[in-house]
């Protein structure tokens, strides 16, 4: 394995609450700094959709996503790295973070086959049969060129037999050893991923021996893929307090309120969820009170109010209620586009006013409703 520059990926916990596992903090990457707890967008084939990269920054945003999976099948990673790498080609100049296409691979492939050396599947987009190993998954990682990258995981299905969760626990584990030697760039942070589904005994062993690699940071994946809430929860309050304290924690796939507020309370750091784009395309706007509030509905015609009148956002300085309503039921384009740069502002200032209060050593209190 290439050395792992440690000093590019530090993370420095800056404050923590005095009643939970809270803490306040930056990672430190080569194109910028993340302050945590972070929600980062979502941009699976290099945009974070209907979004530009000067309205994300506008958003507050500092890291985003991009998926190896869709990349490699469309365009491909040889475009991107003609293109002078994924930063260059998207037209962002901060963090970025890949997800290597493990859960892709097992979420979206019908017909696929998996064995110890790898996956190989039908593309869902032109039907050529993809052969993807975890030094597959590295080498596309490597030329895409994002700050942080994930390891190649097999990410079993909710609900799966014990049995098949141990298999893919363990299998995991032996891919992300052969990610690691074949990880070559040292601008680069490769990140290991928990899994063991909904059984705790097996979400504490693979912890530890992912602790044991000495990685620059742990993920937890393999969480809302169908399970209770109930579940997801007692997996992220058990498994992150096991993680190295002086590493970034990332929670995989998850942007609801009360969700990421008992995974901070926990000690997680990062977040990730397609939710704010996903819901602006469908006319709806999250606002701070936990509502979701449908724009296709008639109360909102002759509503002259901001989506929310303390929001910072392009879209609530600027518009009302009524014209957002106007543009959804007239299938606009800009109406997507601007759900989508409130919804994203809303979950960074979620996290941000999270980070704040732990800070002031309030979190526990100000966030009682989400954390009970």
């Amino acid at each position: 394995m290439g050395e792992q520059t440690r000093s590019q990926f530090e993370f420095e916990c800056l404050a923590t609450c005095s009643v939970t596992g809270a803490r306040a903090g930056r990672f430190f990457t080569p194109h910028g700094i993340v302050d945590t707890p972070r929600f980062m967008p979502v941009g699976t084939l290099a945009d974070v959709k209907g979004v530009t990269p000067a309205q994300l920054a506008d958003c507050q945003a500092q890291m985003v996503l991009a998926n190896t999976y869709h990349l490699h099948l469309q365009p491909g990673e040889a475009i991107v790295e003609q293109a002078g790498g994924l930063h260059a080609f998207m037209g962002w100049s901060g963090p970025m973070l890949t997800d290597s296409g493990g859960f892709q691979v097992f979420s979206l492939s019908e017909l696929r086959q998996v064995s110890e050396r790898g996956v190989v599947f039908r593309s869902p987009r032109d039907g050529d049969i993809i052969d993807l190993t975890p030094e597959r998954a590295i080498a596309i990682q490597n030329i895409l060129g994002a700050d942080v990258i994930m390891a190649f995981d097999e990410c079993p299905p909710y609900p799966a037999e014990r049995a098949a969760v141990e298999a893919a626990t363990a299998r995991t584990y032996r891919w992300l050893e052969r990610c690691m030697t074949a990880h070559e760039r040292t601008d680069q942070a490769l990140f290991g991923i928990v899994q063991g589904g909904v059984h705790l005994d097996l979400r504490t062993q693979a912890a530890r021996e992912l602790v044991a690699l000495d990685l620059p940071g742990y993920a937890i994946g393999g969480v809302s893929v169908g399970e209770p809430v109930e579940a997801m929860h007692a997996i992220v309050r058990a498994t992150a307090p096991l993680l190295p304290a002086d590493r970034p924690r990332y929670l995989m796939g998850v942007g609801t309120y009360r969700e990421m507020a008992i995974a901070i309370a926990a000690g997680v750091d990062l977040f990730d969820c397609v939710i704010p784009t996903r819901l602006g395309r469908h006319g709806t706007a999250l606002v701070r009170s936990g509502e979701r509030l449908n724009l296709k509905n008639a109360q909102f015609r002759e509503d002259f109010t901001p989506l929310d009148p303390l929001c910072e956002c392009y879209t609530c300085q600027t518009f009302s209620r009524g014209y957002l309503h106007h543009l959804v039921r007239s299938r606009e384009i800009l109406a997507a586009t601007l759900l989508s740069i409130h919804n994203i502002t809303e979950l960074i200032r979620f996290t941000r006013s999270i980070r704040a209060a732990i800070f002031g050593d309030r979190f526990a209190r100000d966030f009682s409703r989400f954390l009970n």
